[in-house]
Formats: structure tokens, sequence, C-alpha cells
């Protein structure tokens, strides 16, 4: 096969399908753009998940006068001394759920919170004693939450047992909805981007019918024929993949490290690195290329009977 004949032959289908071919590259590269977006959403929520079920704790908080007054669970008074070393004591039993356990006076509780809501106007109402005593306890495996719900929910002296857990699960089910729903939109424009260029070869093709006529009569193979107008795909979705991967790049380095710099915004957060989002451009530019060539020569076997 010559390779001049070739190139030719691809360079008057691009120019001879000139709108539909930029329509190809424009859905290639938003589609696999969207695609290579979603992998690295899902790497980074992995990451968060990871980090931050290591750090979260169970809270077992302590009946005060004040919950004695109010609160249903604690109508048999404030935790006594009595309370407070037993429930420690079973903490410390369940050594094969429970980690570490920190214990929490009321006066250190008012500490931390005007450390971290001072500025607000409840701050200035509260007293220690309106605070809560509590344990704070490490668990072993966050999945577990339930054993020490179960053991300490309802107790003499306990108000409530709280799973910074479930405030996280929130915060990742979100997230991995968004994920999906981006997952949606690249499945959609990868199907608009598909027929497009199932639509570019076809049209390609019928532009240069009397060519092709006079391949086939002349004994050229069935391959031969049709490689022009699967390299005029795998070309276009090159050019595609190459732009999702510029998306990616830019992507990250503007919303990441600069102009939005959320690195900086959001300390407690650890981004993924470069090294996530270039492990993925080599995916994205392998598919941008064979998906292309694949549905071209599908659809020249299916459509064209070359």
């Amino acid at each position: 096969m010559r390779a001049q004949f070739v190139l030719s032959e691809i360079g008057v289908g691009l120019r001879r399908n000139l709108t539909m071919t930029f329509a190809v590259i424009i859905s290639v590269a938003l589609s696999l753009a969207l695609f290579g977006g979603s992998l690295l959403m899902s790497d980074q929520v992995s990451s968060m998940k990871g980090y931050w079920y290591d750090k979260v704790n169970v809270s077992v908080f302590l009946c005060n006068k004040s919950d004695a007054e109010s609160d249903p669970n604690c109508a048999k008074g404030a935790v006594t001394s009595d309370q407070k070393k037993q429930i420690l004591a079973d903490l410390e039993k369940m050594d094969s759920v429970v980690e570490k356990v920190t214990y929490e006076s009321a006066d250190e509780a008012y500490k931390h919170y005007k450390e971290q809501f001072g500025d607000s106007p409840l701050a200035s109402s509260l007293t220690p004693d309106q605070m809560q005593e509590s344990y704070r306890i490490k668990l072993k495996d966050p999945e577990k939450y339930q054993v020490i719900a179960t053991a300490f929910d309802g107790r003499d002296g306990v108000q409530s047992v709280q799973d910074q857990k479930g405030i996280l699960d929130n915060l990742f089910e979100l997230l991995n909805l968004m994920n999906q729903a981006a997952l949606w939109v690249m499945a959609l424009m990868l199907i608009i981007a598909l027929l497009l260029i199932v639509n570019t070869v076809r049209v390609s093709a019928f532009s240069r019918r009397r060519e092709t006529g006079i391949m086939r009569l002349v004994g050229a193979s069935g391959f031969y024929i049709q490689a022009p107008f699967i390299m005029e795909a795998a070309v276009a979705g090159a050019i595609g993949g190459g732009l999702a991967c510029v998306f990616l790049i830019v992507g990250r380095y503007f919303t990441i490290d600069h102009g939005m710099d959320l690195s900086s915004k959001l300390s407690l957060i650890t981004f993924l690195g470069w090294d996530a989002v270039l492990t993925k451009l080599p995916l994205i530019l392998a598919a941008s290329v064979l998906m292309p060539a694949l549905a071209a020569f599908f659809a020249l076997r299916k459509y064209l009977k070359v």
C-alpha cells in the first residue's frame, strides 16, 4: 500500500467534509475530556475516603444538667462519675473494635467551640456548663460504628452517639452522584460522536464512489479501499483526543494550582497530583484513535459493502 496515496486521500476527505470533521473533533474532545475527568473524580473520591475515613471518630456525648431538663434521653439526670467510669470500662473492653478512647471535658469542649465558632452570635451566650462531656472513639474499622451505637445508645447518662462517618458519607454520595452525572453526559457525547463519525465516513465514501468503483475494478483489496476512510476517522479522533488532553491539563492547572487555586483554599483536601492526570492521557489518546477507526471500519462493512 502506498503511504502517499493514503495520506493524500485522508487530506482530501478531511477537506471535503470540513464542517462534519470539525463536529467530530469537538464531540470526541468533549466526550473524552469528560471521560478523563470522571476517572480523575473517581480517583479523587477514593483518595479522600481513604484519608478522611481514617480520621473519623465516634462521639459518645454525656448528659449535662441542661440536657436533664430538656432532653428525653437524659430524663434520669446528668451523668454521674460512676456512669462515666462504667462507660469508659466498657469501651476499653471493646478492644477488638476500638483503637483509642479520648475523654473531652465540658471545659475542653467549650474551648474547642470558641476556637472554631468564636465569631458566631451563639458563642457569646454559651457557658462551659452548657457543653457536654464526651468520649471520642477512634475505631479500627470505621464501618463498625453500629457496634458502638448498639452498646451505648439509650444508656443512662448518654445523651447521644454520633458517627462523623455519616456526615462524610453524605458528602461522598454527592460527589459520586456528580461523577455519575458526568459519566452519563460523557456517554451521550460519545454516542453523538460515533454517529457523526459514521455519517462523516459514509458521506466521504459516497463523494468518492467513482474512485472506489475504479479501485474495485482493478482488483484493489477491500482493506486497501477502506484504509483511507478509516485513517481519516482516526486522524480526526486523534485531534479530538489531543484537545481532550489539553482540556484536562488546563482544567487541572487553573482549578487546582492557579486561577481558582483550590489547593490553597481547600487545604483540608489533598488533591491528586499531576501524575494522576498524566497517567490518564495515554488512555484518552488510545481511545480517541481506536474508537473512530473501529466505527469507520464497521460503518463501511455494514452500510457501504466495500
